[in-house]
């Protein structure tokens, strides 16, 4: 199959459920062709959960969900030893999967979500001395709701930087609120959902990705960008070295949805809010005169000079 065919094959099965929000929807499949994870930030009832089990379907994917809650307790993430005949057997916990839906992240405690740091960024869990590895692919969904602080738990800068993308799905318009009832008045459209790919053409995919061509000029317009966070004014901690390898991976998927084997510069501008904005930490000023990091960002992408690109380059 070719790139746009495999695209067309999982894109047209999610869109089964998910109505009129065909760009999320992209962003999360490039999410995980580039084998991150995501944090889908937005007010309760507008398809988070029902998006994760699409992709889920329709990869072919292995997955598991867990609530949580403040009792929520890290064995539940990592799994745990039980003494059985004489020895120490590992029972499982909910990361071993390949898609985890995490729900309402932040309303757990900070013990409970730092279980999840080494399971994100390394693909393994310790338990009791003994390092157990993560079925591959291995990707996290997270969900929480900004509205409402009563018993969460924000996120620290460690955590969000694991998230490879932060997204937000919004309200449905008009017409797709209008298919959504049709869709939802006599069956469930999940159940609608096909496995389109296997475990193994999906790391072949996964292959593909990592091979596509992101010209010298192209990097060097990343680190532009990347430098222009440390020194904004508005801006109190600018992103990592981390975040510059991760908008990399994210523009190589785009390319890849998009059907080529090169980046263009347009994948770094349609892509750097979704990877940058939750990783900023924001000055005084600009919480003042509520400036947000996306408004933020969209001044540095018009102020930083873009590269010259010729053919040769590409």
């Amino acid at each position: 199959m070719t790139a746009q065919e495999v695209n067309s094959l999982v894109i047209g099965e999610v869109k089964k459920v998910i109505v009129g929000k065909d760009e999320v929807i992209e962003k999360i499949w490039m999410a995980i062709l580039a084998q991150g994870h995501v944090l889908l930030e937005d007010v309760p009832g507008v398809g988070k959960t029902t998006i994760a089990m699409s992709f889920s379907r329709a990869l072919g994917l292995d997955v598991k969900r867990i609530q949580f809650t403040p009792d929520t307790m890290p064995s539940d993430i990592t799994g745990f030893s039980v003494y059985d005949q004489g020895e120490l057997k590992y029972q499982e916990g909910s990361v071993m999967t390949n898609l985890l839906l995490a729900d309402e992240i932040n309303r757990t405690s900070a013990k409970t979500q730092s279980a999840l740091l080494e399971a994100m960024e390394e693909g393994r869990v310790t338990v009791d001395g003994v390092t157990h590895e993560l079925p591959h692919p291995f990707v996290v969904l997270a969900t929480q709701n900004p509205v409402g602080s009563a018993g969460t738990m924000n996120l620290p800068a460690s955590q969000l930087d694991r998230f490879l993308m932060r997204l937000h799905i919004g309200y449905p318009n008009h017409a797709g609120q209008i298919d959504l009832l049709k869709a939802r008045h006599s069956a469930d459209p999940l159940d609608s959902v096909n496995p389109v790919l296997t475990i193994d053409q999906l790391l072949y995919i996964f292959n593909l990705v990592e091979q596509i061509n992101i010209a010298d000029p192209v990097y060097e317009y990343i680190v532009r960008l990347c430098e222009a966070t440390r020194s904004h004014e508005m801006i109190q901690l600018g992103v990592s070295p981390r975040a510059s390898l991760a908008l990399c991976r994210v523009v190589k998927a785009r390319a890849f949805l998009s059907g080529r084997n090169y980046v263009v510069l347009e994948d770094v501008t349609r892509v750097i809010k979704d990877v940058f904005a939750h990783r900023l930490v924001l000055s005084s000023r600009a919480r003042i005169h509520d400036l947000s990091a996306e408004v933020i960002l969209d001044d540095i992408v018009k102020n930083v000079p873009k590269p010259m690109m010729s053919e040769k380059n590409l």
